[in-house]
């Protein structure tokens, strides 16, 4: 149970366009799913699935430990509201952590809260999160086979 190791990142709204999300899910076994929901210019949800070795999962862990982010409490981030919400799900060990927020637009967003030093490790370990999925997802899904 130890060595279980998980991590949800969901980003979302319901505007007039509908529920628009994003979600990344990395799984313990590997998987990483990605699913983006758009019905902007009725855009259609995209969906991605792939494995990652056991080393791109090390690395995660190793990301979310250095941030600490297993330490924060988000009693005092702001709630989430008409402009969104974030949520970032942890499973590392035997902790389980689901931190809820309203979207961040900016840096002076998380500084201006009344939590500015936790909200501050939440928003850059989503920025590592995203960062590092979407550079996997698009290493996978992108690169044409060589040709002979």
């Amino acid at each position: 149970m130890s060595d279980d190791f998980y991590v949800r990142l969901y980003i979302g709204h319901r505007g007039k366009f509908g529920h628009e999300f994003l979600e990344l899910e990395f799984r313990p076994d590997g998987k990483l799913r990605y699913a983006n929901n758009s019905n902007y210019k009725n855009d259609t949800m995209i969906r991605k699935e792939m494995y990652v070795s056991p080393i791109v999962l090390n690395e995660l862990k190793r990301i979310v430990e250095d941030s600490e982010v297993m330490k924060e409490d988000d009693s005092k981030w702001p709630e989430p509201d008409r402009v969104g919400r974030q949520e970032l799900e942890v499973v590392l060990g035997g902790e389980h952590i689901s931190f809820a927020t309203t979207k961040l637009g900016s840096l002076l967003q998380v500084q201006s809260s009344e939590d500015p030093e936790g909200l501050r490790v939440f928003y850059y370990l989503i920025q590592d999160i995203k960062c590092m999925a979407f550079s996997l997802i698009n290493s996978h899904f992108k690169i044409a086979p060589i040709s002979k």
